[in-house]
């Protein structure tokens, strides 16, 4: 068992029931999911850098990622239906609970100027948004391999109703938020 599921049955949850005093032990917010999306605007001129990019997305998230293809024919993107413009993976389970472990302890203090995440990137549902610069960030990427340097958007599905709880839930897990 991964040691931040751990912390989340034996610490986390008994903290959250007491502070937002839930009737049933099923009204907990939980983490249900975490989706890292990586988009590739060279992808539609050039397949490799999709490859690429897919290839760095393995390596962070330890699960294969899916190839996202255009919906819509945009002319001035130069894009057409069907081209792969980008690579995402979901993670839960085990393998979430890795990923969010490496990513607040190891991938995020080594961001340069780190002045904290931001408190207001919630959607209302209780869901978090954070949107990485750079996949350098991880030490499993080694800087000589990559064809480009791109950012990433990473996805915190909760089961909270509200901002504040699910606030909480990622605030006990340990996430730098500004103060």
């Amino acid at each position: 068992m991964s040691t931040f599921k751990k912390l989340y049955e034996e610490e986390i949850r008994p903290k959250l029931a007491k502070d937002f005093k839930y009737k049933s032990s099923m009204e907990i917010p939980k983490l249900e999911k975490i989706v890292i999306n990586m988009g590739v605007g060279e992808g539609s001129q050039d397949s490799k850098f999709v490859e690429a990019a897919a290839k760095d997305l393995e390596i962070i998230a330890g699960q294969k990622p899916i190839i996202t293809k255009a919906k819509k024919s945009i002319s001035g993107f130069k894009l057409r239906e069907g081209v792969s413009i980008g690579t995402k993976v979901t993670l839960r389970g085990e393998n979430m609970y890795n990923f969010l472990e490496k990513l607040i302890k190891v991938a995020i203090p080594r961001v340069r100027d780190f002045r904290g995440l931001n408190n207001k990137a919630y959607d209302g549902k209780g869901n978090y948004t954070l949107g990485i610069k750079e996949q350098l960030i991880f030490p499993e990427i080694n800087y000589d391999n990559i064809l480009k340097i791109r950012g990433m958007d990473i996805v915190f599905v909760t089961t909270a109703k509200t901002n504040e709880e699910a606030h909480a839930l990622l605030s006990a897990f340990g996430m730098p938020f500004r103060k």
